[in-house]
């Protein structure tokens, strides 16, 4: 009888995969990469041109602020009345991401600030990483490309450069999502978890898992003599309910997470208040950054029909309607859906289909344009929208 293969060749055989993981995503990580260099670039010339310092604007505004208090002092130092006089406290920022900047500084001698900042870009990298995994093995390399560059160049793409979770979301959903695909089970699970430690909308993550093991359960019986796949639905969900929990019983009550929320303005309508944002919109006019949102929601449904129509993996077509909803259904914040729907990468498949089977010359004019816009409209959300992005 053969013998199995040993620790030593198995090692060998995955530094192999994830050389040639690299190898393969090592364009479209150029691209990526490319434009978002242009964009701070871009981003510091109009920040000095208004007199704002851009690192400030990148990593210490808005959210940021919120997640650098917290990996600098703990949970229960920063609250904000707001115009109402509600106290807004520092529970409704989850955990990872600020545990990371904390660490990273820890580490280095680079200040919070950086480390947010150092989180986000690395983050970001090992998203378009786990996104050319998905493409690649649903649809050939090409489309992973394809994937990463629209990405990329997406119009609020700079949320992936600024002291955000949303790119450490991003990458441990791709990872997820990727192992749930190639069943993996205790690492989606874990990654599932991971993900619920770090946004509200981690969530996703979750359910998705859940639900993708729960049908490798039903269609295929003999799985169900794993424990593997029995435990990925118990384990996914832990990091979202342990934190929610635990925020809900520092503030007071088992559900005291959600009136946390509440003090924020965010509540789940069913999507009430963006319908009606919208119609006041067409009705009376905006702001540049709200038509952005709303032309982003708009292209969110067109792509989510799309995805449907293609009929991907459960494990992505749950994960994506689940994001798409918290985005609809949610209250308040109308200007910053598109960055809520960043971790989406799935909606992206349908055009990266297309751009994949598209003429080159085509595919270049298409991305520059994308591109241009990107770098544009993401400066205009750093130094000059008067909202978060």
């Amino acid at each position: 009888m053969p013998a199995g293969p040993t620790p030593t060749l198995e090692r060998t055989r995955k530094v192999v995969r994830v050389r040639g993981l690299l190898g393969s995503v090592a364009p479209a990580l150029g691209v990526y990469a490319a434009v978002r260099l242009t964009c701070l670039l871009v981003v510091v010339a109009a920040a000095w041109s208004v007199g704002r310092h851009p690192r400030s604007r990148l990593g210490a505004h808005w959210d940021a602020l919120w997640y650098e208090r917290v990996a600098r002092s703990g949970y229960g130092v920063m609250t904000l009345p707001d115009k109402s006089g509600v106290i807004q406290t520092d529970l409704a920022f989850f955990p990872l991401y600020p545990s990371l900047e904390r660490a990273v500084t820890t580490a280095l001698p680079i200040g919070m600030v950086n480390a947010g900042l150092l989180v986000a870009w690395v983050s970001a990298g090992g998203a378009c990483c786990g996104m050319y995994a998905i493409g690649a093995r649903l649809h050939g390399r090409r489309v992973g490309l394809m994937l990463v560059v629209l990405w990329g160049v997406l119009p609020h793409a700079v949320v992936g450069t600024m002291a955000y979770s949303e790119s450490v979301l991003t990458a441990l959903a791709a990872w997820a999502l990727y192992a749930a695909l190639t069943r993996r089970w205790v690492w989606a699970a874990g990654l599932a978890l991971l993900a619920g430690l770090t946004r509200p909308n981690g969530i996703a993550v979750a359910v998705a898992v859940a639900c993708a093991a729960c049908v490798e359960l039903w269609r295929r019986p003999q799985c169900r003599r794993s424990p593997r796949v029995w435990a990925a639905p118990v384990i996914a969900p832990l990091g979202w309910l342990g934190y929610v929990l635990w925020a809900g019983l520092r503030s007071g009550s088992v559900l005291g997470y959600f009136t946390v929320q509440r003090t924020w303005g965010s509540r789940f309508d069913f999507g009430h208040y963006t319908f009606a944002f919208v119609g006041r919109l067409a009705l009376h006019g905006g702001k540049l950054f709200q038509y952005g949102a709303a032309v982003t929601l708009a292209a969110a449904l067109l792509g989510l029909l799309l995805l449907v129509r293609d009929r991907p993996p459960p494990v992505l077509l749950v994960y994506t309607v689940v994001l798409v909803a918290i985005a609809f259904g949610g209250t308040n914040y109308f200007a910053s859906r598109p960055r809520f729907l960043l971790p989406a990468f799935p909606l992206l498949l349908p055009p990266a289909c297309a751009l994949a089977r598209a003429r080159p010359r085509t595919r270049a004019v298409l991305t520059g344009a994308l591109a241009a816009v990107s770098v544009v409209y993401g400066a205009y959300l750093v130094v000059l929208a008067p909202s978060s992005p």
